[in-house]
């Protein structure tokens, strides 16, 4: 077992009657913590509706200071030094059950420092993720043609999908169980109305999405452009459009995070109006 540094408790399992005092922690920054915040918001702190576990850890008072989302994705949220001691020492003696550690850059560096001698070598790690959002209106013009994507046009983004991220993550998403879990989320961001594309003649020409979201704040994924038409500044327009729509009916500020190595994306981010805010970081299995 991996030896730390003493620290006043270990991390606990929390449930539903932690809810407020976890999201009161989340809140103290809405746009970091939007992806937690929003599915403890949408499905509760019960590890068999929400599909991860929250642990939490406590301050010398007794209150919650720390939380970390152990499921697909392991994620601290406001971690201090002592959480992640904690949390890694839970995490090790449960045994790597996530694809991926991602959050803040230095609260998943120090994460990564305990896990590394244990669960290394990553497949990869992008240690600087910048973190961006906008909170008014966008610097350029909409591109008009972005849109809602409609339930029957699910078989005319799923290819698009599955390319944005098999370029992005490094494998695809339908490996394993042929892709069922990968196209039943697509299916719930579309017919959630949280799916937005430029669709020409059946083809999808760019596209993104809002994975997460709550009414402070959301959080943009999948950015695409159909590699035939990259280069003719389609990307900042079809953001722009993205970020008018979620403003207007998801939440206020729209945020995103980026690798710091894809200058053309980050140079779109910017001509769309977002600004970089912070730094994530993520270890990818």
């Amino acid at each position: 077992m991996l030896r730390v540094r003493p620290r006043a408790e270990p991390a606990r399992l929390l449930d539903d009657r932690d809810r407020a005092a976890a999201l009161a922690i989340c809140d103290s920054d809405p746009v970091v913590n939007v992806f937690v915040a929003s599915r403890i918001r949408s499905l509760g702190m019960e590890p068999g509706r929400l599909g991860a576990q929250i642990w939490g850890y406590a301050g010398s008072d007794g209150r919650l200071v720390s939380l970390c989302y152990a499921g697909a994705n392991l994620v601290p949220v406001q971690a201090t030094a002592d959480a992640l001691a904690a949390f890694a020492e839970r995490a090790l003696r449960q045994g790597r059950r996530c694809s991926s550690v991602v959050g803040p850059s230095e609260a998943v560096a120090g994460l990564w420092g305990y896990l590394s001698p244990h669960w290394g070598p990553a497949r990869e790690v992008r240690a600087a993720q910048p973190l961006m959002a906008v909170d008014g209106p966008p610097l350029v013009p909409p591109d008009p043609g972005v849109r809602r994507v409609r339930p029957d046009e699910i078989e005319i983004l799923m290819p698009a999908c599955i390319a944005m991220f098999t370029e992005e993550v490094g494998v695809s998403p339908v490996s394993g169980d042929g892709g069922a879990a990968y196209r039943a989320r697509v299916t719930e961001l579309v017919r959630s109305g949280r799916a937005f594309a430029r669709i020409d003649d059946g083809r999808v020409i760019f596209k993104a999405e809002v994975g997460a979201a709550t009414s402070q704040a959301c959080q943009v994924q999948g950015v695409w452009v159909r590699p035939d038409h990259r280069g003719r500044g389609l990307a900042a327009p079809g953001m722009a459009a993205v970020v008018n729509a979620a403003r207007e009916s998801i939440a206020p500020v729209v945020s995103l995070y980026v690798n710091d190595f894809n200058a053309p994306a980050r140079a779109a981010y910017l001509r769309a109006g977002f600004a970089e805010i912070g730094e994530f970081m993520s270890v990818l299995f």
